[in-house]
């Protein structure tokens, strides 16, 4: 019989709470780092920390699936980042007994073949995809990956991520006409990540 594990049982509040911990527990440090948009931070997280995860992958992907539109027919992101998102959105969605196709939006097309952009089975025109972002920092990434698809014939409105870090991904959007959304804050992460060490002191 195979091991059970709460991710795959908690209800979602439940299983929401479980997943920022883990966020906190082994996806976030703080210290001097560059991010990919070239800002600097006094912190960073990891969300691969998580979405590749063994438990981590189950719970993102049931707690991403709650969010998606009944109406869509993909999910689809930005590789690297996204890559584990779709994957495990749409097999928790086939457990479920939902159709959900996983797109992977390459950031430079291929480079022999058939030279795509995108991953995956071609859906019909018009298609609703929604794209799934990790960390939302200035929100470029994400943008990437709904223009590319819009290019495709694709009908992409609504982005959904793991992490904001209000550092004007969400303006971005909304001053593109894009539904924006995200499972947790930084300031939550954070928070918990605070209160972890707290108890880790406490401990010693």
């Amino acid at each position: 019989m195979p091991i059970s594990h709460p991710f795959t049982q908690l209800d979602l509040p439940t299983l929401r709470f479980e997943v920022l911990n883990l966020f906190a527990e082994v996806a976030y440090k703080e210290g001097d780092f560059t991010l990919s948009s070239g800002q600097k931070s006094s912190y960073y997280i990891n969300g691969k920390q998580v979405t590749l995860h063994p438990w981590g992958a189950t719970g993102i992907g049931r707690l991403l699936l709650d969010k998606v539109p009944a109406n869509a027919t993909a999910v689809a992101g930005l590789t690297l980042g996204a890559d584990p998102l779709v994957t495990a959105t749409s097999v928790v969605a086939a457990y479920e007994g939902r159709s959900l196709t996983a797109l992977i939006v390459r950031k430079e097309a291929k480079g022999h073949g058939t030279q795509a952009y995108i991953e995956g089975p071609p859906l019909p025109p018009d298609s609703p995809v929604i794209v799934l972002e990790d960390v939302v920092t200035t929100g470029q990434s994400a943008l990437k990956a709904v223009d590319r698809l819009r290019a495709a014939g694709y009908n992409v409105s609504h982005i959904i991520a793991l992490v904001d870090r209000h550092q004007g991904g969400a303006e971005l959007y909304a001053e593109k006409g894009i539904t924006f959304e995200a499972l947790f804050s930084i300031l939550e992460i954070q928070g918990c990540w605070r209160s972890q060490q707290r108890q880790n002191v406490a401990k010693t």
